[in-house]
């Protein structure tokens, strides 16, 4: 991997993987952070146990400090992975979404052409960018909405259909990735993503959720008489979950590969194999925790899929990439993170 790569939001969740990961293999990450997200500072002090880090604090909102870093460093791999994440924000202040997810990323882009740097740009993009997903036609079942006419799920011929607030500024990136690869001839490459969960994610009701009901399910079981906590929607939904350490594989595969992913998107996430819905969730959490959890339903959060599942072929074939992790195996190990980072604030037992 390259000797030097700049991480945007590099102590964010999966910012920080990728971090450690480039420790691991003898890298030296820049990581370019606003610590404004619960839990950057400590994945910071964390990553500072694992290696030599190059810290540079600023926010991609400002394109000159963003362009002060990239042109001190000159770095041969860039993970864009800064970004205003959570649909319920982008609808409480979309200006703030619209300058952290557009803006942020249109600055980097610029930075990068004007500096005429030859770097792979790996940006992280959404499933969001296909909005409510109208045009595919679900089967409801007992625990989950299927899509019988996608057995494989979703790919990236599907039209894109940007909804809310985070899916224009979270399709407009994407778009604009692209869009300098094909013009500007810069190294872009786009990962629409499911879901990602794993270590070093502080989980919140409105980004994180396999994260945040294992929580719900801990303190359950600390507490049966708690009250309900709440969910959107029946609890059929169904996401594709995708341990962190194979999307951080899936970004690094990307960048070696860069002249055959360069202006592509790809929809990435655990594939159908490891699609779950909500309820299936909790089915698995009681089963191991042996409580039964309490839930009241609120209404659907606008434009909400109740289906996406990431057909993952062309990953597979362009990068030579698919999940190592099952979905089992994965619930387990976002389970003892969320229970380690309970005992340690004294939450949990």
């Amino acid at each position: 991997m390259a000797a030097t790569a700049l991480v945007t939001g590099g102590c964010g969740f999966v910012g920080s993987n990728v971090a450690a990961r480039l420790l691991q293999e003898g890298g030296r990450p820049v990581l370019f952070d606003n610590l404004s997200r619960e839990g950057a500072a400590d994945n910071l002090r964390w990553l500072q146990g694992q290696g030599e880090c190059d810290f540079r604090r600023g926010d991609t909102r400002d394109f000159n400090e963003l362009d002060r870093v990239i042109r001190e460093t000159q770095p041969e791999a860039i993970f864009h992975l800064a970004g205003q994440v959570a649909m319920t924000t982008s609808m409480n202040d979309p200006r703030r979404d619209f300058e952290t997810n557009v803006v942020g990323s249109f600055n980097l882009l610029e930075s990068v052409r004007l500096a005429k740097l030859p770097c792979a740009i790996v940006y992280s993009s959404s499933n969001k960018v296909y909005g409510d997903l109208a045009g595919v036609t679900l089967q409801e079942e007992a625990t989950r909405y299927t899509a019988p006419d996608c057995p494989e799920g979703i790919d990236e011929s599907v039209t894109l259909d940007f909804q809310t607030p985070y899916g224009c500024s979270k399709g407009a990136a994407d778009q604009y990735m692209l869009d300098y690869a094909r013009v500007f001839g810069l190294n872009t490459v786009v990962f629409r993503h499911s879901t990602i969960f794993g270590g070093r994610q502080f989980a919140t009701f409105d980004q994180g959720w396999v994260g945040w009901f294992c929580r719900q399910a801990l303190e359950t079981k600390q507490d049966p008489a708690r009250a309900p906590f709440t969910i959107s929607g029946d609890g059929k939904q169904v996401r594709d979950l995708l341990f962190v350490d194979d999307a951080v594989e899936c970004y690094l595969a990307a960048a070696r590969n860069i002249q055959t992913a360069r202006g592509q998107a790809f929809n990435i996430g655990g594939g159908m194999s490891n699609s779950c819905s909500l309820l299936e969730l909790f089915a698995l959490l009681e089963k191991w925790l042996d409580v039964r959890l309490q839930y009241r339903r609120l209404p659907w959060r606008l434009s909400d899929q109740k289906f996406f599942v990431a057909d993952i072929a062309k990953a597979r074939r362009l990068l030579g990439w698919e999940p190592r992790v099952g979905r089992q195996e994965g619930v387990q190990r976002m389970l003892d993170w969320v229970r380690e980072m309970g005992r340690a604030a004294n939450r949990i037992s």
